[in-house]
């Protein structure tokens, strides 16, 4: 239980540190909604007056003053509550956007192994709905908890000095009953299901995106009821826990509505009682309980917290879970930059976590003006030796380095500058032809576009659409076949003009035509650039200057097996 405890006293401070550029602010937003609750507050008070002057008691007030400043509290009200939400949201959406912008700086920071053993529904589950969920949090929690603690003392003070001690200490007692007490039993009840409804909404949304995107391939297996059912169990499993949670909720808050019953019952009762024995006034009575009715808001908003709060602290430990993980950029920050001449691994053995290595004292070398080739079978470590090329993964033995720079002594600019990787499958962005192409170089031309995808052998289907490099490829790229946005993947390289290039089954989905001009390509832009070529392709080990085959974890030269 202390772990529990720690963990949620954790996840606050957690939260409450990313408030800090705009702590003022958030002063600004208690200070607006304490003046707005207390003008609130007058109003009725200023009505209890009227009465029990009306009634013959003796008020130093004219009814045309009690009047005219009632309705200035209820003008000034309506303008501090303005200001007291407009401050919460200003934060709180300040803060959404750091938050998000964390989230994506912490994953460009994990190795792509840790980022793609994570399901990407949950991903994004984490990116829109936790972190909007912390809203709650910086726009409905903090300040109401400041305003709710001043007010109770200001009206415990009032009721001690103006109208009777027992009384008051009968107010801060409901007080702490409805806006502390409660809460926290309301919390502990309700918590397990703020969890479980956030594990199952994260599921839920991974399983049904990876339905969406696989739907092709659902309907071509005949899987479509399967995924049916399986959507219809999770969903209902989700709305079992929604509707476990709501109660919960509604019966707390009915709860709330009974304490504040009895306290009412039981102020005026033990106000009756000082009545009878002449201890106070039936006109500090009804200015008391006027004051006491008036004052139960802000610890009703306290005691509705709860219900948002499990799920909110669901959020924030799942967010501050990822923003926790250790670093993978084992490279030193800073680091050097470099052109690249020449790429060395010398005895390099790796492994992920803690399992057997996958290879084994590799050794490889390439420098401008080469072509290499590395074959082997599916499963053998052939991406994994690009990924440590790249410096996405630590080797655990050996060394890579460019020219005499070690690998984890260069800037990671330098070195997506100068090593650029085209994978089997390319990823399109939901935007233009043109959109796509301009992540390897932003400031191109449409004639350098025009001329990397003559290189890819894509330029003559683009140029056939209406639309041309303008036209839209569609979510996750599905107006184009495999084999189109392979080529586009190609163009983004010849586009980004890195001295090596890495190319991870180039060739797999294009015909032997197409085959042809993309070799044909790289055989033209060797003398200023090296090519490391990863295929299963016979035909496209044949540009290769020297050809490596990766088999039981050793990397070779093809000459040495035959």
């Amino acid at each position: 239980m202390k772990d529990k405890g720690k963990n949620k006293i954790s996840i606050i401070f957690g939260l409450l540190k990313v408030v800090g550029p705009f702590s003022f602010v958030m002063l600004l937003a208690v200070l607006n909604g304490v003046l707005g609750t207390f003008s609130a507050f007058a109003i009725p008070v200023l009505g209890s007056l009227a009465v029990i002057k009306a009634l013959g008691a003796e008020v130093d007030c004219s009814y045309g003053l009690l009047i005219g400043l009632a309705v200035g509290f209820g003008v000034l009200r309506g303008l501090l509550r303005y200001l007291e939400q407009y401050s919460n949201h200003f934060i709180a959406f300040k803060i959404l956007a750091i938050l998000r912008d964390k989230v994506f700086c912490k994953l460009t920071r994990l190795s792509l192994n840790r980022i793609e053993e994570k399901e990407r529904g949950g991903l994004l589950s984490l990116l829109t709905s936790d972190v909007e969920t912390l809203e709650v949090f910086y726009a409905h929690t903090l300040s109401p908890i400041l305003i709710a603690a001043i007010f109770s003392l200001f009206v415990f003070l009032c009721l001690y000095l103006w109208v009777s001690p027992v009384l008051a200490l009968v107010a801060i007692l409901a007080y702490l009953a409805i806006g502390l007490v409660l809460p926290g039993v309301s919390y502990r009840s309700l918590k397990e299901e703020g969890r479980r409804y956030r594990r199952d909404f994260a599921g839920f949304s991974s399983y049904f995106l990876d339905s969406i995107q696989g739907v092709r391939n659902v309907l071509l297996f005949r899987q479509a009821s399967v995924r049916e059912e399986e959507i219809e169990r999770r969903s209902t499993k989700l709305l079992k826990t929604t509707n476990s949670l709501k109660r919960k909720t509604a019966l707390s808050s009915g709860v709330t509505e009974v304490f504040v019953t009895l306290s009412v019952a039981v102020f005026l009762t033990i106000a009756a009682v000082l009545i009878s024995r002449d201890e106070l006034s039936v006109f500090s009575a009804i200015v008391g309980t006027t004051m006491l009715f008036s004052s139960f808001g802000p610890v009703i908003a306290l005691a509705n917290l709860p219900g948002n709060l499990t799920q909110t602290f669901a959020s924030g430990e799942r967010l501050l879970s990822l923003l926790a993980e250790a670093d993978d950029e084992w490279r030193k920050a800073g680091g050097t930059d470099f052109t690249f001449e020449r790429m060395t691994m010398k005895n390099v053995s790796f492994g992920y976590g803690n399992g057997e290595n996958v290879l084994q004292n590799a050794c490889l070398s390439i420098g401008k003006g080469e072509i290499v080739g590395i074959k082997g079978d599916s499963g053998e470590g052939k991406s994994t030796l690009l990924k440590l090329i790249l410096g996405f993964e630590k080797p655990r033995e050996g060394e890579i380095d460019y020219g005499d720079t070690p690998i984890e002594k260069i800037s990671t600019k330098s070195l997506r500058d100068n090593v650029t990787l085209v994978s089997q499958k390319t990823y399109l962005f939901n935007g233009t032809i043109s959109d796509n192409l301009r992540i390897a170089k932003p400031d191109c031309s449409l004639g350098e576009m025009q001329e990397a995808c003559r290189k890819a052998s894509i330029d003559e289907l683009i140029s056939a659409l209406p639309k041309g490099y303008e036209t839209p490829v569609g979510e996750l790229g599905e107006r184009f076949s495999a084999g189109e946005r392979q080529r586009l993947g190609l163009a983004r390289a010849f586009l980004r003009d890195s001295p090596l290039i890495l190319l991870d089954e180039p060739t797999s989905n294009v015909d032997s035509i197409n085959e042809g001009i993309i070799l044909s390509s790289i055989l033209n832009e060797r003398k200023s650039h090296a090519f490391i070529l990863v295929s299963h392709r016979n035909s496209t080990m044949a540009i290769s200057d020297r050809t490596y085959f990766l088999k039981n974890k050793k990397l070779k030269e093809e000459k040495e097996y035959e």
